[in-house]
């Protein structure tokens, strides 16, 4: 994480306050308390401030929050970014068996992060991987916190749909849906 960058939350915005309440004063302790919170979906996927309450969350719901952290503190040099990349054993543990069934050897995946002066943090992947999904960015594209749900997975599906053409993919998009999904469900393990 860039620790070379951090500003301290003021009493002016709902998230600093909540955090304060919580002992976090500064942006680097949010990335911190954030990141430490277990991988898990909430049960409303559209309001990030969730994991406070649930004490979890996903790539999306984690880095929205963050990401209107540093916005309702008038901190630009924080943005929000949705990127597709190829997910494969290499960069995503656990995804092999999945995918070797189909014979794939990978999988477009959806994924939100930081950019923090346009270097990328996540908060959500602690990988052994050697290859990071950096490194296998198909598309990337800044988003803003409301886009996490509905227009994340539009544009996603979008791109799958449009990789199962321009790489004569034999499975239909449900099919391929469903070998993400099948993926996701492997690494959730």
């Amino acid at each position: 994480m860039d620790k070379l960058f951090n500003f301290n939350l003021t009493q002016q915005s709902k998230l600093s306050q909540e955090l304060l309440h919580i002992g976090v004063s500064n942006f680097n302790d949010a990335l911190t308390y954030v990141q430490n919170l277990p991988y898990g979906r909430n049960s409303n996927r559209s309001e990030y401030t969730l994991i406070l309450k649930e004490h979890k969350g996903t790539c999306s719901t984690k880095h929205a929050f963050l990401a209107a952290l540093a916005n309702q503190e008038n901190i630009p040099q924080v943005k929000l970014f949705m990127g597709i990349y190829k997910m494969c054993e290499e960069n995503t543990e656990g995804v092999s068996a999945v995918l070797e069934n189909y014979q794939l050897p990978y999988i477009p995946e959806a994924h939100c992060y930081l950019k923090i002066n346009n270097n990328i943090v996540d908060v959500t992947r602690n990988s052994n991987n050697h290859i990071s999904f950096e490194a296998s960015l198909l598309y990337e594209e800044e988003i803003v916190s409301h886009q996490i749900v509905d227009y994340k997975v539009k544009r996603h599906q979008d791109y799958i749909k449009d990789w199962i053409v321009s790489e004569s993919i034999t499975y239909n998009f449900k099919t391929i849906w469903n070998i993400r999904e099948a993926c996701i469900q492997s690494i959730s393990k």
